[in-house]
């Protein structure tokens, strides 16, 4: 069965990116206008085999860099493996979805530029929650330290076959105020759940999992960030710069100086389109930019 995402599933995995883009840019204003912040939840979010994939590869053995969180509210019987500690075919899986179809489709249907994935998969990678465990409400942290990068999406993929409506684990989504719970979605088997992490973005599995012990709540977590912006206060330019030897050649010279004015002048056009306009000042002075 093909899934939301019509990914080619053998010789690898591959999505074209305009299509991946068009597809997103479909479910944008559903996506922005969702209560109580924006998301989409997609049932049959991948290709049924590659879904079935995902779980068969599940690992159940105990890997080097797992995390185990015993924090009650905070995470409790949460168990966080890494994708580099997985077998190839996982990895492979992983790398596309950092991949720029990936980030194409996520672009179109969130509307957020320029979105960065992690390689590193912080707080990421494949989530496995075991019978009593939870996840307390919360909004996620903002700024992925080590990258200096603004976190701005999640992306959850849900790989429990049969669930049943006792075994509890539904997500919850709060208002932001949170007085109210709008929403709780089951963690069905390839359901995707993709949000916006901003402050208030309450969520979370907050009430004991009622499992039997032979059954977890399994999931991949996917963290997209976009850039800190960088200040330019003197206008120099940050484009390559190519410089002759001294001996050169007088052609080489002649292209090197040629370069480097282009450069300049690529510099100056950019930073003439970035000063804001009277009309951009005014609206910031009075409040409204």
């Amino acid at each position: 069965m093909t899934g939301f995402l019509p990914i080619e599933f053998k010789d690898g995995l591959h999505l074209d990116n305009a299509i991946a883009r068009e597809i997103g840019e479909n479910g944008m204003g559903e996506y922005a206008f969702a209560d109580p912040f924006a998301h989409t939840m997609i049932d049959d979010f991948l290709p049924t085999a590659m879904a079935e994939e995902l779980l068969a590869h599940f690992p159940g053995d105990a890997k080097p860099n797992d995390k185990v969180y015993d924090k009650g509210y905070g995470g409790q019987f949460k168990r966080q493996i890494s994708p580099y500690d997985c077998d190839e075919w996982l990895k492979s899986a992983f790398a596309f979805f950092n991949s720029p179809a990936m980030l194409d489709f996520l672009e179109g249907l969130t509307n957020i530029k320029g979105l960065i994935p992690d390689p590193y998969f912080a707080g990421g990678g494949l989530h496995e929650i075991s019978t009593g465990g939870k996840l307390g409400i919360h909004a996620d942290f903002q700024v992925n330290e080590g990258l200096r990068l603004r976190r701005r999406i999640n992306v959850l993929i849900y790989l429990n076959k049969n669930w049943k409506p006792e075994y509890g684990g539904e997500l919850e989504l709060w208002d932001k105020t949170m007085q109210k719970k709008v929403k709780s979605v089951a963690p069905l088997f390839n359901r995707c759940v993709i949000f916006n992490t901003d402050a208030d973005s309450f969520h979370g599995h907050p009430d004991p999992l009622t499992t039997p012990a032979d059954i977890t709540r399994k999931s991949l977590a996917l963290y997209y960030y976009t850039a800190q912006e960088i200040e330019n206060t003197s206008g120099e330019s940050r484009h390559t710069l190519y410089v002759a030897r001294p001996n050169d050649t007088p052609e080489n010279i002649a292209q090197a100086k040629k370069l480097a004015a282009k450069r300049d002048k690529r510099a100056k056009k950019y930073n003439s389109d970035q000063r804001p306009t009277l009309i951009e000042k005014i609206k910031k002075m009075i409040g409204l930019g």
